[in-house]
């Protein structure tokens, strides 16, 4: 069982202290446990329901009339909240309790069992992304130590990395694919998911990773004879733009295509899409499931 303070409650569920103690006096909505020194402080089941009681409060009902719920209540309406805003919000909050508490144990728990129930890709799309997310939303705000971040990402990363190499399967259509980040893109889990979707169609893949310098990677691979080059573009402290990338690899690798991915894209898709020469050059993928979609040839 977790033990959290205020300032740990304040942090996770996005609710300032004060408000926190205004429930507490006012509605008796939780209760504080006391140290044997008599310091308040909040268990696991507490986080949960205050995590439901900020889902419903956020989603418009105020909060006299979520103190009139029982907590059963109050848990079943943030459910049916949660499967309209996110069929796997119930269990995003979890592995955040998991992340606080540095229990590896209990998030790979949930994400075993997500995985036994719906498949390892589904669990990535459905579960891993939007749970990485939030975590990205929580560190933005200040409310989340990045070290946290570190943990629960690297947890996920081991298993992509693991599940790529279990891919063995060889395409009759073989196609040869070269991944990287471009510098000041340092979060890998989008390029460690394409690595292993690509594999899983039985692709080859030249795997570069994080913060590489273009001109270092156009020397390295220009004697390689691959069909397509990916990155993703994700934070606006990347040293270099897509569409200045587009130009740099139909310059250097003019027979390569590109498949470009990332929240930075959306300012960049008009801009690439207008220019003709690219059409047929570039790929632009909107969600992670569309890596799937090109791989199957239904996009």
């Amino acid at each position: 069982m977790g033990a959290y303070y205020i300032k740990d409650l304040e942090s996770i569920t996005g609710i300032k202290a004060h408000t926190i103690r205004i429930w507490e006096q006012r509605y008796n909505l939780v209760t504080p446990k006391r140290t044997t020194t008599n310091i308040r402080f909040y268990d696991d089941e507490d986080v949960k329901l205050l995590l439901n009681i900020a889902l419903l409060n956020k989603k418009g009902l105020k909060i006299s009339k979520i103190a009139n719920l029982s907590k059963s209540e109050i848990h079943s309406e943030a459910l049916i909240t949660c499967k309209k805003r996110n069929e796997n919000d119930d269990l995003i909050n979890t592995l955040l309790l998991a992340t606080y508490n540095l229990s590896e144990t209990a998030f790979n728990k949930v994400f075993s069992s997500y995985i036994m129930k719906e498949g390892f890709d589904n669990a990535i799309i459905k579960l891993a992304f939007p749970f990485l997310q939030r975590l990205g939303d929580l560190w933005a705000s200040n409310a989340l130590h990045p070290a946290l971040e570190h943990f629960a990402s690297n947890i996920i990363k081991q298993k992509l990395q693991i599940a790529a190499l279990g891919q063995t399967k060889k395409s009759a259509n073989n196609k040869k694919y070269i991944l990287f980040l471009p510098p000041g893109e340092m979060h890998e889990f989008g390029l460690l998911y394409a690595n292993y979707v690509i594999r899983s169609y039985g692709h080859e893949v030249i795997y570069f990773g994080q913060n590489i310098p273009i001109t270092d990677l156009f020397k390295t691979i220009e004697s390689v004879n691959a069909d397509y080059i990916l990155s993703v573009f994700s934070f606006s402290n990347s040293e270099i733009e897509p569409i200045k990338f587009v130009n740099e690899v139909n310059l250097n690798l003019p027979n390569m295509k590109i498949i470009l991915a990332g929240f930075k894209l959306r300012n960049e898709t008009s801009q690439i899409l207008k220019s003709p020469e690219f059409n047929n050059k570039v790929i632009l993928l909107n969600e992670p499931s569309e890596l799937n979609s090109f791989l199957s040839g239904e996009l």
